[in-house]
């Protein structure tokens, strides 16, 4: 059935120093219905959402909400007129309450005085919408992030919102929140409201949306009907190529010499990682797989001295015994970490390419009365932004303003550089769309076929399997068990994954 439409985008235009970031965009949203935008990172998506919602102002095009052409200069307006935008990083307030996040700039009064009567009335009335358990007086800080992502719905529904735009929802989710939330979209499309979803999870996009728009390079492609269009047929237009393949081929085999080992380490928090033990090889990937508080994060951050562990455990580097209490020690002894959050304590956002990059060498490029040489540190980033291909317009260019996939690479480049024999990979491809992440893989292979070691922590189960030489597997803190490549199955690692949890 056709349904009424309530948003157009048309021939969006907006370009930045050194890159035209949006070329012709367009964008159709139906009442009641999903629309996803999909397309690589670097596509233009999340800046044609702020050309809607108002952060940014458009170069060239129009705008059409319910019949009428409208120019937002700012977000408000963009609330005031009925579209609301959910994003990726949650902004939440924790110490203020449910109700006081939902009704924040808009309270009701009575007299000089906030009526927290009506607040938090009219609060409930918004979470029984959505479905969501919580008392409106609960501190936001107290929730989950699941429930707070709820709460920024009920916020949004607060607004008489008519469209919200949902960046990356589902990307620290686990499947119940997921499956939580696909509820809630069900019961906004059943109220007309309209949804722009972004995501680059293809099961969840063909799961939940009714029409897919997909960009490339700042273009517009084309927009499609989800319940008929392929998984391949998405990749193909979003990358312009095919992705035969979603695992990159190895043609090398792990070396049979230890680079790193663990025996017995445990963490003084008796709810954390317990009596760790792994060898890792040289040219090796070691996945680890697990379910959410399964510990692998923080055994990892162990490693890297950004966690305390007992006396007793002990850390092998090339059967050396070596003492590592802080990340310091960890980047003399060989070892790199690529957290989980990119945004938080991956990239330094205020800062260039080139600082990001440089950041973690920065004694190499010491001249001989201990300057830092500007020429010495041009020619590292430069051959590095080349080698990984990353998109920037030059290395002085701010890596808040690359697309995921780019800040990633940066990443990735920050400790090259550093020469290291082992690195811990945390998350690697989270919120990194197709094209990007084959990248990202093809990086990884190479790290191994240099002979350097490789721990790849991974929520994805295709990518593990895919990925893994093998795979170690933790439940509940503890190493439950491994599962080489030629078994690496879904059931086997979920039995392992599930050992623990009803000793």
């Amino acid at each position: 059935m056709n349904k009424e439409v309530i948003l157009t985008m048309t021939d969006i235009d907006k370009t930045f120093p050194g890159v035209k970031a949006l070329d012709k965009a367009q964008l159709t949203l139906r009442k009641g219905t999903v629309v996803a935008l999909m397309g690589e990172n670097g596509a233009g998506k999340s800046t044609l959402m702020k050309c809607l919602y108002g952060i940014y102002y458009r170069d060239g095009g129009s705008i059409n909400l319910d019949g009428e052409e409208v120019n937002f200069t700012n977000s408000k307006e963009a609330l005031d007129h009925g579209v609301a935008m959910i994003h990726q990083e949650l902004q939440p307030i924790p110490h203020m309450t449910v109700g006081e996040n939902i009704f924040l700039g808009k309270y009701p009064m009575k007299g000089p005085l906030v009526d927290y009567d009506t607040l938090y009335k009219e609060t409930q009335r918004y979470l029984d919408i959505i479905g969501l358990k919580v008392s409106p007086k609960t501190l936001l800080g107290n929730l989950t992030i699941s429930q707070q992502q709820s709460v920024e719905i009920a916020k949004a529904i607060s607004n008489d919102a008519k469209i919200i735009i949902m960046d990356e929802p589902t990307s620290s989710l686990t499947e119940n929140e997921v499956a939580n939330l696909f509820k809630v979209i069900n019961k906004l499309k059943s109220d007309g409201i309209g949804i722009i979803y972004i995501s680059h999870k293809m099961d969840e996009i063909l799961q939940i949306s009714d029409d897919i728009t997909i960009m490339r390079d700042g273009q517009y492609v084309g927009t499609y009907d989800a319940s008929t269009i392929t998984t391949q047929e998405i990749i193909h237009h979003m990358v312009g190529r095919e992705l035969t393949n979603q695992y990159p081929s190895r043609e090398f085999e792990p070396e049979d010499e230890n680079i790193l080992e663990l025996k017995n380490v445990t963490s003084p928090n008796p709810l954390s990682f317990k009596d760790c033990s792994f060898q890792l090889k040289k040219g090796e990937i070691l996945g680890v797989a697990g379910l959410v508080g399964a510990q692998r994060s923080e055994l990892m951050e162990a490693i890297f001295g950004m966690r305390l562990v007992n006396p007793g455990g002990e850390i092998y580097i090339h059967n050396k015994k070596v003492r590592i209490e802080n990340p310091k020690d960890a980047i003399k002894h060989g070892i790199a970490f690529v957290t989980e959050d990119r945004r938080e304590s991956g990239i330094f956002g205020v800062l260039s390419v080139r600082d990001n990059v440089s950041i973690a060498s920065l004694r190499k490029y010491k001249t001989s009365i201990g300057l830092l040489s500007e020429s010495t540190i041009n020619k590292v980033v430069d051959k590095e932004i080349k080698s990984l291909n990353v998109k920037t317009p030059n290395n002085d260019a701010l890596i808040q303003n690359l697309s995921g996939g780019n800040q990633q690479k940066v990443i990735f480049s920050r400790w090259l550089v550093t020469d290291p024999e082992v690195f811990i990979l945390d998350e690697p491809t989270r919120g990194i769309d197709v094209g990007a992440k084959y990248e990202i893989y093809e990086i990884i292979n190479e790290l191994a076929r240099q002979g350097k070691a490789v721990i790849l922590i991974s929520s994805e189960m295709s990518e593990v399997i895919g990925m893994s030489d093998r795979i170690m597997v933790m439940c509940e803190g503890r190493i439950s068990g491994f599962v080489e490549k030629e078994n690496a199955t879904q059931e086997n690692i979920m039995s392992l994954a599930t050992k623990f949890i009803e000793d």
